[in-house]
């Protein structure tokens, strides 16, 4: 049975003074500080719309006026739609949806056992196992497929996976190019321009932030023109811990939330009332070799204080849960996979994304893993179903029988 759209929350990590205390933090980051961008569009447009910029350095300040006007106008309800109805995603509140994830560069061969690059053909085969996996609620393509060209790389990347899935389907593109071919594609399947933004059958992943607080202007571009499209787009920043971020994790969280909040801004200026996700996906560096470490505790801690920062908002949150350091399915990756689903799960984040199939710090993929991986989210979303209490299930009359 399918128990996607429960509804979490249950656990929360921070009182309601500390989400004022981050919030308030974030907005001094952006008035002070700012964020970076050397593209003069994009400057340009943040110009316009009030904030206040340093053409010549590069330097976006942006008044808390302007954060507010953009939040407002974010939607606080986003419906990812599959293929097939029942398959569709209704991102609000605390709405909990598990889902795949990664670019990774390496396959765990189901026949061999070893290691192998990535084909267009896995996507394919990997979004039929999801659609059959009821717990998995929707597909982003798992792997960069090895046997493409890259200019032809998202088309065909989508186009494997709304032929094997009925779920929804996200991905990234490298190119406006090539996001605007996926669109035009979509487009043609369910029957038009208007028919795709009610609905979308596909949606964007843009890493348009380079933390800390620096635009990838190459990508921030294509963010832009999907937003223009109105088509649904969440803005992944991922800052370290240690690294890219403060080591504290209170320094983190406002650093990333200051990363999401421009981002919010960008897109309602360019497009009052784009459907966005909130996409702050932290993480802590091993201070070792400054890797990160996808398989800590942390990671669902940070994540847990994201999600409260996103319900403040009442913005849809696209989240991450249920990674591995492991290179196998083993004991480490059972262990490390479900402490994050089940903290993010009780978070409440809307769009948990990476939570199947990934190994190996999100670089390797296993058939068998998302198996696996749909027992683990099965048992989290049980735990969101919680217990129902009414007369029935009180049972007195069975117990005074016995």
């Amino acid at each position: 049975m399918q128990l996607g759209g429960l509804r979490g929350g249950q656990y929360q990590i921070l009182s309601q003074e500390e989400v004022q205390r981050i919030h308030n933090a974030s907005l001094q980051i952006l008035k002070r500080t700012g964020i970076k961008s050397r593209q003069q569009e994009i400057l340009q447009i943040f110009s316009d719309g009030g904030a206040e910029v340093d053409f010549e350095q590069g330097r976006v300040r942006i008044p808390s006026s302007l954060v507010e006007d953009a939040i407002n106008k974010a939607p606080s309800k986003i419906i990812l739609c599959g293929r097939d109805e029942k398959n569709d995603l209704v991102l609000e509140d605390k709405k909990v949806y598990f889902g795949t994830g990664g670019a990774a560069l390496k396959v765990l061969d189901l026949e061999t056992g070893k290691v192998r690059k990535p084909l267009l053909k896995d996507i394919a085969n990997i979004a039929r196992l999801v659609d059959a996996l009821d717990n998995i609620h929707f597909f982003i393509r798992p792997v960069v497929a090895q046997d493409i060209p890259q200019e032809f790389l998202d088309v065909n990347k989508y186009y494997a996976a709304l032929s094997n899935t009925s779920k929804h389907v996200m991905g990234s593109a490298y190119s406006v190019k090539s996001a605007l071919e996926v669109i035009g594609m979509a487009e043609k399947i369910v029957g038009g321009k208007e028919a795709l933004q009610k609905r979308p059958i596909i949606s964007f992943i843009t890493s348009w932030m380079k933390s800390p607080l620096a635009l990838d202007d190459f990508t921030t571009s294509i963010l832009i023109r999907i937003a223009k499209e109105r088509v649904p787009v969440a803005l992944s920043s991922a800052p370290m811990a240690g690294s890219t971020s403060p080591v504290t994790l209170a320094g983190t969280l406002a650093q990333v939330n200051a990363e999401q909040l421009s981002g919010i801004v960008l897109t309602q200026l360019v497009s009052p009332g784009a459907p966005v996700l909130y996409g702050a996906i932290p993480s802590v560096a091993d201070m070792s070799s400054m890797s990160f470490l996808c398989g800590a505790v942390e990671l669902g801690v940070l994540s847990i204080a994201a999600a409260q920062l996103a319900h403040y908002y009442d913005i849809p949150f696209y989240a991450w849960a249920g990674l591995t350091e492991s290179k196998i399915p083993d004991v480490q990756a059972g262990y490390e996979k479900a402490v994050t689903a089940l903290l993010v799960g009780l978070a409440g984040a809307n769009y948990i994304h990476n939570s199947a199939g990934m190994l190996e710090s999100t670089t390797t993929v296993a058939y068998e893993q998302y198996v696996i991986d749909n027992e683990i989210i099965g048992m989290v979303m049980r735990t969101l179903r919680g217990i129902e209490i009414n007369e029935d299930t009180l049972a007195l009359e069975v117990i005074d029988k016995v």
